[in-house]
């Protein structure tokens, strides 16, 4: 275990991207439960690395969502519904990991779905260097149709009761404090407890960041 500032972090986690040797982009997982900090991490780690030169590609699962129509066949607060239907991996695979992994042609797309607008995006594909990172975040990304698409794989934890006051805090604007609560509850924490029993994030991860306390962080690596 290491504890440092988030300054200590960022520069540990550019570190470990830098060691990556591949002949294609550098794909990273930032994974972890709805509300621990993925994105406003992913976001600050990639300031860190186009500021040290790299070409940084940032997309997060949010774009790959299928439309709302097909996310809940199984009622809305389900949480195997929220496992199973929400995003589209065949979609990511195809246009994001694929060609940016070993034998890809490196031209990709950032999204597939608009969540403005609630459809799906037929956007024109960009072409990556050789040398870009992908920053990655999102829910479930070690799940098994996605595992081996990573060259890093760096898991968030949060305590999964804080992530419901962080939520209400997040989403006051928008929905009730009963509505998310019951939200988070019912649908998002089993998903997480389903994940955690089938796939076992935190086993695959290279990296594990323990973000009860942003601004105080605790890391532990995993491997080498």
């Amino acid at each position: 275990m290491n504890q440092g500032t988030r300054e200590d972090l960022l520069d540990r986690l550019a570190a470990a991207v830098g060691s990556v040797s591949v002949e294609h982009p550098t794909r990273v997982a930032i994974d972890g439960p709805p509300a621990a900090g993925k994105t406003t991490l992913a976001d600050e780690l990639a300031l860190v690395l186009r500021a040290q030169g790299y070409d940084v590609i940032r997309a997060t699962i949010d774009d790959f969502l299928f439309p709302r129509a097909q996310r809940y066949p199984r009622g809305e607060y389900s949480a195997e519904g929220c496992y199973f239907d929400t995003h589209d991996y065949d979609a990511l695979n195809r246009v994001l990991l694929d060609p940016l992994g070993p034998g890809g042609d490196r031209r990709f797309q950032h999204a597939v779905y608009d969540r403005t607008a609630d459809t799906v995006l037929s956007s024109p594909a960009a072409t990556a260097s050789v040398n870009a990172v992908l920053l990655f975040d999102g829910v479930f990304l070690m799940r098994p149709e996605l595992v081996d698409r990573w060259e890093l794989r760096i898991f968030v934890s949060t305590a999964l009761e804080k992530i419901v006051d962080r939520a209400v805090i997040r989403e006051r604007q928008m929905s009730s404090q009963d509505e998310v609560e019951r939200r988070w509850r019912e649908r998002y924490i089993p998903s997480q407890q389903l994940y955690f029993a089938t796939a076992h994030p935190a086993d695959r991860a290279d990296i594990i960041v323990h973000n009860d306390e942003p601004q105080q962080p605790v890391w532990e690596t995993r491997t080498p």
